[in-house]
């Protein structure tokens, strides 16, 4: 790691943590903003960061395992994707729609994003609308307040007659990225509540020994360290794939894994806690809401799972282990 990546990383992760004892948004983004994260994957020749898709796992994962009560990663995708769209930068927080419905007509949207993260918070949503990248100022829209089971915003937008900026995708997978980034936030999640897990069961005693000192315990947090590294692997996998080009296979193995492990871990995590896990003074429920959620957003197991075999089968079974391999040589 080079020492620009110690820095950006280190400041990401102060960041983030303070994020949490801010009382409002507007304090919590603040800091974040004025820290120039937003333009992340924006050319250093366009006035951004210049950082690659790599950088962005890293940031995003850290966004996940500081639980960062703001759409930090939503904003940096939004920022590359108006950028190369051709549409002009813009200032403050902005999100993506997991899905849009109505009709442009004149230049003008009418129509709803559905779940959309910290709309009521945005300043821009961005989505995809048939063949079109469509960009919207949220302050033009009704919003219908409504939140995760973790408690993050997840708004409905409904807007009528609202000036729409449009592009071609031309490739871009909106959807994609976004499943990415949660697959990132997973990973960092996971991690944290593991360690979580790890510094309980050594604190805790029963029949006079730390509880982690039963085997059952031990094979149990083993399932979970797995379970968290392939996740890691899968999607630190995945952005190298994104940097090099094409990665819709890479996408759906990675956030169907991250799903499959997202599960695992929040059950391996309760279970070795108690119940002391499940209530609101403790802090594990923070990580295990949030998995249970991410799990489903931007495609849950059977739309992931469904995608990747339609793309095997489509490739036909000969194709399958060469396809394999040439990814693996690539990375």
């Amino acid at each position: 790691m080079s020492e620009s990546d110690a820095i950006l990383l280190e400041t990401a992760g102060r960041l983030f943590n303070d994020a949490r004892a801010a009382e409002t948004f507007e304090t919590a983004w603040g800091e974040i903003d004025a820290a120039g994260f937003a333009s992340l994957l924006v050319p250093e020749e366009a006035d951004g960061f210049g950082g690659s898709w790599r950088d962005a796992f890293s940031v995003f994962r850290l966004a996940g395992y500081a639980r960062a009560p703001v759409p930090i990663g939503e904003t940096i995708l939004a920022a590359r994707l108006s950028h190369d769209a051709g549409f002009d930068a813009v200032a403050g927080a902005c999100s993506l729609a997991a899905c849009a419905e109505g009709r442009i007509e004149n230049g003008c949207f009418t129509g709803v994003f559905s779940a959309v993260p910290w709309g009521r918070n945005a300043g821009f949503v961005l989505a995809a609308l048939d063949d079109q990248l469509i960009r919207l100022n949220a302050g033009a829209a009704a919003v219908n307040e409504n939140q995760s089971l973790a408690g993050e915003p997840r708004d409905g937008l409904a807007f009528e007659g609202a000036p729409v900026e449009t592009a071609r995708l031309n490739g871009a997978d909106v959807f994609g990225l976004a499943a990415l980034l949660r697959t990132a936030q997973i990973a960092g999640a996971m991690d944290a509540a593991l360690a979580m897990s790890i510094d309980y069961v050594n604190e805790r005693k029963q029949f006079g020994r730390p509880i982690s000192k039963f085997q059952a315990i031990q094979q149990s947090l083993a399932q979970f360290a797995e379970e968290a590294a392939a996740v890691n692997c899968a999607g630190d996998a995945a952005f190298a794939a994104l940097a090099r080009g094409e990665a819709s296979f890479e996408t759906a193995a990675a956030k169907l894994r991250a799903n499959m492990a997202a599960g695992v871990g929040a059950a391996i995590a309760h279970q070795a806690h108690g119940a002391i896990g499940f209530t609101q003074e403790h802090e594990l429920h923070h990580y295990t809401t949030r998995l249970t959620a991410w799990r489903s957003e931007f495609g849950n197991d059977r739309y992931w799972a469904r995608r990747l075999g339609r793309s095997v089968a489509k490739d036909g079974a000969d194709a399958f282990w060469p396809g394999l391999t040439r990814r693996s040589d690539a990375a």
